[in-house]
C-alpha cells in the first residue's frame, strides 16, 4: 500500500505540489489582507479596500512565484526578474478571467454567486498551472 502511494505521488508530485503551495499561497495572501486590516488600513474606506485587495494579491504574487519556482517546478532558469515578470503576467491575466467570467456569470447569466466563485476559481486555478507549465517555467 505505501509502495503504491509513494508511485502515486512521483507521478502527480508536480500537481500535489501546485495544490500544496496554492494552499499556502492563499493563506499567505489572506494574513497579508488581515495584517494591513487591523493595523493601518480600514476595509470599511472604499479606497483602503482597493489598497488591501492590491497587497494581498501583490504579496500572493510573490510568495506564489518563489514557492512554484523552488518547489512546484524546480526551476533553474538564471534570469529570475524574466521569469518573475511572466509569471505575474501570467497571474494578472487570470485576474481579468475571473473578473469577466464573475461579471458575465453572476450579473448577466445570474448564475449563484457562490456557485459561480467556486468555479471560476477552478478555471483560474487551472488557468494558472498551464500558464506557469508551460510558459513561465517550460522545461
Amino acid at each position: 500500500m505505501i509502495e503504491k502511494m509513494k508511485a502515486l505521488f512521483v507521478k502527480y508530485e508536480e500537481m500535489i505540489s501546485y495544490l500544496i503551495v496554492g494552499v499556502l499561497n492563499t493563506l499567505v495572501s489572506w494574513a497579508a489582507w488581515f495584517l494591513c486590516a487591523y493595523t493601518i488600513l480600514d476595509a470599511k474606506i472604499v479606497w483602503h479596500n482597493f489598497l488591501l485587495s492590491l497587497i494581498s494579491w501583490v504579496v500572493g504574487v510573490i510568495f506564489g512565484y518563489f514557492m512554484n519556482r523552488k518547489y512546484v517546478f524546480k526551476s533553474k532558469e538564471p534570469n529570475m526578474l524574466r521569469e518573475f515578470l511572466q509569471f505575474s503576467g501570467g497571474r494578472v491575466s487570470t485576474w481579468v478571467l475571473d473578473e469577466v467570467m464573475m461579471i458575465l456569470m453572476v450579473n448577466v447569466l445570474t448564475i449563484n454567486e457562490a456557485f459561480s466563485k467556486i468555479f471560476v476559481s477552478v478555471l483560474v486555478m487551472i488557468g494558472n498551472y498551464i500558464i506557469s507549465k508551460f510558459f513561465v517555467f517550460k522545461k
